[in-house]
C-alpha cells in the first residue's frame, strides 16, 4: 500500500519542506534529532496541521490543503506507537489491548489472541503493566495499535528508550510485524542498525529536508550516503540464503557473488536473510589471498571511488548482483592503483558481522 507525503510548515526558526513516496512495507525516516522526523509522522497522524501539503495512503487522502481536505485524527485509522509506551498502568495487558479494539473499524481483522501470539505477549495477558520489561511494554503498545485496525502504523523511535538486550528482544517481533500484517509502516529512527535490519525504503532527513530517499539497499551502498549515515556505520545490505550449519559453529550463506561464512545463525537452511556488511570491515586485495585466516573472499569490480574529507576513501564495488562498500585509506588506494572498472577481491572476517547485523529478509 503506497504512501505519498508532501508537506511544508514554518515552525518559526525551522522550516519543514518534505516530499517522498514509498511503495509500502517499512519506510524508515532517518536523521539526527531535530531533522523533522517526528513532525512528519505527527502530520500523518493529524497532530500537526501543515501550512501546505498533501498526504495520502493508497487512494485515501488524509490532507490536501489545496482542496481544504483535513481528515480528523480519530477518522484516519492511524496506529501510533510512541517512544514511551503510554499504556494504562491500572489495567492489565489484556485490558490495554482491548482498549485499542474499541476504536477498530468494522470488518474482519486479527483478534486479540492472534495479535498477542504474533507479538509473543500471550503469556502476559493477565499481568499488570508495572510488571513488564520495557520491551514487553512496547510490544503491548504495538498490539494495542494493531487492534485498532489501522491502515498505517507509525512507530516513533520505539527502541530508543531500551537497553541493548531489550532492543535485541524486540527486533525479531518488529521483523515479524512487517512481514505478517501487510501494513505500511513509517519507522522513525536515528539508529543505522535498526534501519538496516527493518526497512525496505529509507528516507534521510537533514534540516527539515529530504536529502536521500530510495530502496534501503541502494541508499546504503551509495558512497555519497556515507556522510549522512556516518562513515563508521556505512556499509551495504545483501540478500542471502542460508545453505547449511556446519559442526564447527559456522553458517554458510549463499550470496550472488559467492559464499559467506558467519557464526551460527538462528535460521533454517533455505531461509532468506538480509546481511549488513560495514565498509570498515571490508579489505581489498589485488589477487585472491592465500594463507590467511579470513574465510570470506568475494570477487568484485570497482564501480566508483568516493574520497572523503579526511584520509579515507569509499570504494563502491559490484559482487555478482550485489553492491558492496569498502572504506580504506587514500594511501592504500594509491598503492593498489585502484580505478573504476578494476577487478579485485573483497576480504571479510567471518566474525565481522555481528548477530544484530543479520535479519529476516523483507
Amino acid at each position: 500500500m503506497s504512501v505519498s507525503v508532501q508537506l511544508a510548515h514554518d515552525f518559526g526558526g525551522f522550516d519543514l519542506d518534505i516530499a517522498f513516496e514509498t511503495p509500502g512495507g517499512v519506510t524508515a525516516l532517518f536523521g539526527r534529532s531535530g531533522a523533522g522526523k517526528t513532525s512528519v509522522i505527527n502530520a500523518m497522524a493529524g497532530l500537526l496541521r501543515p501550512d501546505t501539503g498533501r498526504i495520502a495512503v493508497a487512494d485515501d487522502v488524509l490532507i490536501d490543503t489545496s482542496r481544504a481536505v483535513f481528515v480528523p485524527p480519530h477518522r484516519r485509522r492511524v496506529g501510533y506507537v510512541f517512544q514511551d509506551a503510554r499504556l494504562f498502568p491500572h489495567l492489565s495487558v489484556r485490558q490495554n489491548l482491548a482498549y485499542g479494539a474499541r476504536f477498530a473499524a468494522k470488518g474482519d481483522g486479527p483478534g486479540l489472541e492472534r495479535i498477542a501470539d504474533m507479538l509473543g505477549i500471550a503469556p502476559l495477558l493477565d499481568r499488570r503493566i508495572g510488571a513488564l520489561s520495557g520491551g514487553e511494554r512496547q510490544r503491548v503498545a504495538i498490539g494495542r495499535a494493531l487492534l485498532s485496525r489501522p491502515r498505517i502504523l507509525l512507530l516513533d523511535e520505539p527502541l530508543a528508550a531500551l537497553d541493548n538486550a531489550r532492543k535485541a528482544e524486540l527486533l525479531p517481533y518488529l521483523e515479524r510485524l512487517a512481514g505478517e500484517t501487510g501494513l505500511p509502516i513509517l519507522y522513525v529512527s536515528h539508529s543505522v542498525s535498526e534501519v538496516a535490519r527493518l526497512a525496505n525504503t529509507l528516507v534521510i532527513l537533514e534540516g527539515g529536508r529530504v536529502v536521500r530517499a530510495g530502496p534501503v539497499s541502494k541508499v546504503f551502498s551509495d558512497p555519497a550516503s556515507a556522510p549522512m549515515l556516518g562513515v563508521r556505520e556505512a556499509g551495504a545490505i545483501l540478500p542471502a540464503r542460508v545453505v547449511a550449519h556446519a559442526g564447527d559453529g559456522l553458517t554458510e550463506l549463499a550470496v550472488s557473488g559467492g559464499a559467506l561464512f558467519l557464526p551460527r545463525l538462528a535460521a533454517a537452511p533455505g531461509a532468506m536473510v538480509r546481511l549488513r556488511l560495514q565498509a570498515q570491515d571490508v579489505m581489498l586485495a589485488l589477487a585472491r589471498p592465500e594463507g590467511i585466516s579470513a574465510l570470506n573472499v568475494l570477487p568484485v569490480t570497482i564501480t566508483r571511488l568516493q574520497p572523503g574529507e579526511g584520509p579515507g576513501i569509499m570504494v563502491a564495488l559490484r559482487s555478482g548482483e550485489d553492491a558492496l562498500l569498502a572504506r580504506i585509506t587514500r594511501r592504500s588506494a594509491e598503492a593498489l592503483g585502484l580505478h573504476e572498472g578494476m577487478e579485485l577481491f573483497a576480504v571479510l572476517k567471518s566474525v565481522a558481522p555481528a548477530q544484530g547485523d543479520v535479519g529476516a529478509a523483507v
